[in-house]
């Protein structure tokens, strides 16, 4: 499955209701699951993120979903960044012409 690295900040609604997080990103975790990815890990991060989460998920459009629905909340904006692991980075760079 595609390797994704999500960066968030959350927005002003979101800092406001920064207690309820961990309750929100047990929902970002169930709705990845429900897509048929995998939750891999997420970081409380201090810099340019709020937070760094690293999913799997079965295709672009899965995790594009589960990414509008959650921006939809309005509590979190995202970037994302589709990863490659060295095995995979190998075998493209293998194939280069």
């Amino acid at each position: 499955m595609p390797n994704y690295i999500i960066l968030f900040n959350f927005t002003d609604q979101g800092i406001r209701n920064v207690k309820d997080t961990v309750k929100r990103a047990e929902s970002f975790k169930a709705a990845v699951e429900k897509a048929g990815g995998k939750f891999i890990n997420e970081y409380y991060t201090f810099g340019k993120y709020d937070i760094v989460t690293i999913v799997e998920a079965p295709n672009d459009e899965a995790i594009t979903s589960v990414l509008l629905s959650t921006g939809s909340l309005g509590n979190v904006q995202s970037e994302t960044l589709k990863a490659f692991s060295m095995s995979e980075a190998a075998n493209i760079i293998e194939n280069l012409s």
